[in-house]
């Protein structure tokens, strides 16, 4: 069974499509980044799948249920992280975790015993007791990863969940991220962060003005553009051309007399990202 499924979604606010015609698939266990700039329509998207907003049109499945026709069964089959802070500060670790336990009905011996296994998992075992308020951003964050795998979900959605954090705490969370990918869980991130896609993610689909413009994995995408780059500096402005290889590139490169402002390198999905959008991610 597909994990998503997204079939000729629509999302219209006041008649303007947010969301137009989207549609892509991801599979169990794979981890699928999807990028767009500000106002793409990916916080839509996400609010969608997690049953927050109905579709104005078309279809969303996740875990094999309508999002519209069976929206609590989806909930019980996904945990979601999300950017903005979402623990409750005058709680303590461990009454986080509880209070999402009873309002999941999982009974008292298997909760104790899930709070106790995913507060090791995110290494948060020695602060169990302590208020939310006094964590660091990237304990409230981790905090934020153990609630939402108090029930055991089949899919988790992760909303920009390193934003804010220092490279460390980032890295850190990566970790939890990957591992839990390589345990089986299927995963949507969104992010502003390209290195993070590079390095956890299995495909990327790309958002632009609500439509999905590019859906591969990223050697993909560097055989479709191109693996080398020349890029040039001119005033305030940096122009770049795609080349299939880093030596033609290179070649090219030669045949220039004069090379000021100039190099050669290897393409990235920023660089992609900014030649389909014409944005910069941030």
């Amino acid at each position: 069974m597909t994990a998503v499924v997204l079939d000729h979604v629509h999302k219209h606010y006041n008649n303007v499509p947010v969301v137009d015609d989207l549609s892509f698939a991801i599979e169990p266990g794979e981890m699928f980044g999807l990028l767009g700039p500000n106002g793409a329509g990916k916080s839509t998207t996400i609010r969608m799948l997690i049953t927050l907003t109905r579709p104005t049109g078309g279809l969303i499945q996740v875990a094999g249920c309508d999002v519209t026709q069976n929206p609590a069964q989806v909930k019980r089959s996904i945990g979601v992280v999300l950017q903005q802070v979402s623990v409750d500060l005058d709680l303590s670790v461990w009454e986080n975790l509880e209070f999402h336990g009873r309002m999941h009905h999982i009974p008292a011996p298997e909760r104790k015993r899930r709070i106790t296994k995913w507060l090791d998992y995110v290494e948060l075992s020695d602060r169990r007791t302590d208020l939310a308020k006094t964590l660091s951003g990237g304990m409230k964050r981790r905090l934020q990863i153990a609630r939402a795998l108090m029930h055991e979900p089949e899919i988790l959605f992760l909303d920009e969940p390193t934003v804010g954090l220092d490279p460390q705490n980032r890295r850190r969370l990566w970790e939890i991220i990957r591992d839990l990918n390589r345990q089986g869980m299927t995963m949507l991130l969104t992010t502003h962060y390209m290195d993070e896609v590079e390095f956890l993610c299995d495909r990327i689909g790309i958002m632009d003005k609500g439509k999905l413009i590019e859906l591969g994995t990223l050697p993909e995408f560097k055989a479709k553009y191109g693996s080398g780059l020349v890029i040039r500096q001119v005033e305030d402005r940096i122009e770049s051309k795609f080349f299939p290889t880093v030596q033609a590139a290179n070649d090219y490169l030669d045949t220039v007399p004069d090379k000021t402002g100039m190099m050669c390198r290897s393409s990235n999905l920023e660089d992609i990202f900014v030649k389909l959008t014409g944005h910069q991610l941030d």
